[in-house]
């Protein structure tokens, strides 16, 4: 399919929030310009396979039983349904940002279960710690990716896929018993929680907290991928508060700091920070650091 999108589109950074480190078996872009991603729809297991051209147009390919539903929720993936027109920048480093960003949106995968894995399994854990689950999970429980896919790439677990593993698997995979009694409570539920998706807003996070084990942060990293909620902030991040309010205030901030210097923003809070983020703020690099746990040896 091709797809000309009436906006301008950073196919990299729109995308990015979904790619969960470089060795992400459900994510790879490649040198040649191809982007490939993998989800289970409601069809099943597909392959998504995207290229920007320099006139903008989008070219897109899948494979698998969901393909055709992929490729009907390319619009939505590159942020068609993303309304950043009443979104004003209260401070400078916000609005250079911007400026310097015009084609940074929201997308949406319109997947609820493909991002909470990831996002359950970042909870409290070093980045390092996470990816390494992840990793491992989809290997052992995903589905080998349709198509003519780069080596080794794989689709998410499924519900049923989560609910099948036993309590050394999860050891070995480095996931401690908090973070995958929440995947299997998500996992019982999976069918009801794809609902937030159309919920949306803080409706749709509020249905994803009903789960033990998901909190606002969780509920907002996967509202942030699933349906490109702007106002979705992940409070209580290690390094949020500290990135927003060095690049604002020049002082780091705690949650509460951070809701009050981003209350002007909303119903787009999210925007702002994801702005901060993808021109490059982060926290200076001193004070105490989480520390790499490896849950497979206690």
């Amino acid at each position: 399919m091709r797809y000309r999108p009436p906006f301008t589109v950073d196919l990299g950074g729109v995308l990015a929030p979904l790619r969960r480190g470089k060795g992400d078996p459900c994510f790879r872009a490649e040198e040649s310009g191809v982007t490939w991603l993998t989800g289970n729809t409601a069809d099943g297991p597909g392959t998504l396979a995207l290229r920007r051209f320099s006139d903008g147009e989008i070219e897109g390919q899948a494979w698998g039983p969901g393909a055709d539903r992929l490729l009907d929720g390319v619009p939505a993936l590159l942020g068609a349904d993303d309304d950043d027109s009443e979104f004003v920048a209260h401070h400078d480093a916000v609005a250079r940002a911007r400026r310097s960003m015009p084609g940074l949106r929201f997308g949406a995968t319109g997947r609820v279960f493909d991002v909470l894995i990831p996002a359950v399994l970042e909870q409290k854990v070093t980045g390092y710690e996470a990816r390494r689950s992840w990793r491992e999970l989809c290997r052992w429980y995903g589905e080998q990716a349709p198509g003519p896919v780069p080596a080794g790439m794989r689709v998410p677990p499924t519900p049923r896929a989560i609910m099948s593993i036993v309590d050394w698997k999860w050891h070995r995979a480095g996931v401690d018993l908090t973070r995958r009694r929440a995947l299997i409570f998500a996992a019982q539920v999976a069918h009801r929680l794809e609902r937030a998706a159309e919920l949306r807003g803080t409706e749709g996070r509020a249905l994803l907290r009903k789960v033990p084990g998901i909190g606002v942060w969780t509920a907002a990293e996967v509202a942030q991928r699933a349906w490109g909620d702007a106002d979705a902030v992940s409070f209580g991040d290690f390094h949020i508060p500290a990135i927003v309010g060095y690049a604002l205030l020049g002082e780091p901030l705690d949650d509460e700091g951070l809701a009050e210097v981003l209350a002007p923003y909303a119903p787009q809070r999210q925007r702002a920070v994801r702005y901060l983020e993808a021109a490059g703020h982060t926290r200076p690099r001193f004070g105490p650091r989480l520390a790499i746990r490896d849950y497979r040896a206690m």
